[in-house]
């Protein structure tokens, strides 16, 4: 179970922000944040200590309308090169770049709105903040530097999907109209700012006491990611490379943070708090609090429960079928399988009988029927093309890479949640880790690669692979400097943090989106255009607004 939770609820407050109310919450005791609902709520509740702490996990929690959600996963996992729709979902145009991906896309004005909640709700802390008595002035500067942090972030996802949006950094008391279309550059300048004046007020740990509280090495490793995708955008500065490298370095040297030894136990369920996270977006089990759950455990999974021998469970987990890898993931990505382990860690390729009996085969032809006993292998993915006589041989179905498609292909396993109450359960419980020491590595060696720092760069990458190695196999993983260039790194990035709300934003910064989903999805080709590199405008936001706020190309 979590030490830190951020269950936040309405507090009726008597006062309307941009985009709606202010959404707060309220802790509950010295190592976790908890909350109460509460109503009746006055304007000046926030120029109080319990209000302003309030209104800082009411922040936190609009990290919940972007991690783990389908629209945060539909947006980073969906039109890549490693992922491509499985069947089921009214989403698949969001993967295939068809004009029903429009500006009244729903997870696209739902993000929006909410994160515009979530930033004027930062502002509100940071312009109220020097007027609140009775909070010490450091836990006070530390509650402020939470929410520029928090403001900063969702910025920086608004600037990346969007481009030039309202740029708001003071609180909105009443609804306006008056809204305009800021430049990429002024954005940026605003994030590293924020996140520059919240570093020296955040705790100097890795974790903080009430655990899911942002510290001083997520808001540096934030920063470091801001200049990275800064460098290759249309607001890119000779030094922006070189800002990053010192960031990625202190994330990783200061703070006691750690590679975990294996690979699996990163995601593995009730190891949430390791060594290795940097920063996690906090859910929990009662459904009156979890803000619609971190549900990414329904949408990496095939259609196992249909087939002989099985029934859906909880282990096995509830198959949405929304997101199928690609050839090129699993026949590129992932192909050194017997030095690599993360594709066996990441990928599910054998099911256990939970529905004995004999059945009819369904999609393994070498054999015309199965028998199996509870806990009896019923289905196996080999990873590659076995022969029909060895197929034959095994008294189970297996599941071949020709066989594959949009019902039945390697599942992802990293979010998968068996805490849920029972088998139909979509709410999932489990943090969602949205900042790892793993990432920091990589983009440290891809700031070094692009300063033409290549031996570090190198041994910043080693750093990553040599965990991934099966046991006395470190050294075969290891790269030379040779072989490192960015297509490197742009394959290392797939290995290790597939299925974690990144790729789109990766393609995107490298400048590489539509060459690559041209070549590696099949569904989405035909149709993705240049103009795709930015998401629509909401058109809610395009009506509300007084004059013209302007329409991204292609919309």
């Amino acid at each position: 179970m979590n030490a830190y939770i951020n269950k936040n609820k309405a507090l009726g407050l008597a006062r309307i922000g941009l985009l709606g109310v202010l959404l707060i919450g309220a802790p509950a005791c010295e190592d976790t944040l908890d909350e109460e609902v509460i109503s009746q709520i006055g304007n000046d509740y926030m120029n109080t200590p319990k209000g302003l702490e309030d209104a800082v996990n009411a922040a936190y929690s609009s990290m919940r309308t972007w991690y783990g959600t389908e629209r945060g996963n539909n947006l980073t996992i969906f039109g890549t090169d490693t992922y491509t729709n499985g069947a089921d979902g009214g989403w698949k145009f969001m993967n295939t770049y068809t004009t029903q991906f429009d500006t009244q896309n729903g997870h696209v004005r739902e993000l929006w709105d909410e994160f515009y909640r979530g930033i004027n709700t930062t502002n509100a802390i940071i312009d109220r903040a020097p007027g609140v008595t009775g909070m010490t002035e450091e836990v006070k500067k530390q509650r402020v530097a939470e929410a520029k942090f928090i403001r900063a972030h969702h910025y920086f996802i608004l600037t990346q999907l969007f481009g030039g949006v309202d740029l708001r950094l003071t609180e909105t008391l009443l609804p306006t109209k008056e809204v305009t279309r800021s430049t990429v550059a002024e954005q940026y300048a605003a994030i590293i700012k924020d996140l520059t004046e919240a570093i020296p007020d955040l705790e100097a740990k890795a974790k903080s006491s009430q655990f899911g509280r942002v510290t001083r090495p997520a808001a540096e490793h934030l920063l470091g990611k801001v200049y990275l995708t800064k460098a290759t955008s249309e607001a890119a500065a000779p030094d922006d490379y070189a800002n990053a490298i010192p960031l990625f370095q202190n994330v990783i040297n200061n703070y006691g943070l750690r590679l975990l030894p294996d690979f699996a136990s990163v995601h593995q369920q009730g190891n949430e708090m390791n060594d290795e996270v940097i920063w996690s977006v906090q859910y929990t089990r009662d459904p009156l609090t979890n803000a619609g759950g971190n549900n990414s455990h329904l949408y990496f999974l095939m259609e196992y429960d249909v087939q002989p021998g099985m029934q859906r469970d909880i282990v096995n987990g509830r198959p949405w079928k929304r997101y199928m890898p690609t050839a090129y993931t699993l026949n590129e990505v992932f192909t050194d399988r017997d030095i690599d382990s993360r594709y066996k860690k990441s990928f599910k390729d054998t099911y256990l009988s939970n529905k004995p009996g004999t059945y009819n085969t369904t999609f393994d032809t070498t054999k015309p029927s199965v028998t199996f006993a509870q806990g009896d292998t019923t289905i196996y993915l080999p990873g590659y093309e076995m022969s029909p006589e060895e197929m034959a041989k095994r008294p189970y179905q297996v599941l071949v890479p020709s066989r594959y498609d949009e019902r039945l292909f390697p599942a992802l396993t990293k979010h998968l949640d068996g805490g849920r109450v029972d088998r139909t359960q979509e709410q999932g419980g489990r943090d969602y880790i949205a900042f790892r020491l793993a990432d920091t590595y990589l983009m440290l060696a891809e700031a070094l690669l692009q300063t033409d720092q290549v031996a570090e760069a190198v041994e910043a990458i080693n750093a990553v692979r040599r965990r991934a190695a099966w046991p006395g196999k470190e050294s075969e993983m290891e790269i030379t400097a040779d072989q490192l260039d960015m297509e490197f790194i742009i394959e290392e990035r797939a290995r290790e943090l597939i299925g974690e709300q990144m790729r789109w934003l990766d393609l995107k910064r490298w400048g590489i989106l539509v060459e690559r989903v041209k070549a590696h999805n099949v569904a989405a080709a035909p149709n993705i255009q240049p103009h795709h590199v930015l998401r629509p405008i909401p058109q809610n936001q395009i009506d509300r607004a007084a004059t013209p706020f302007g329409q991204n190309p292609g919309y």
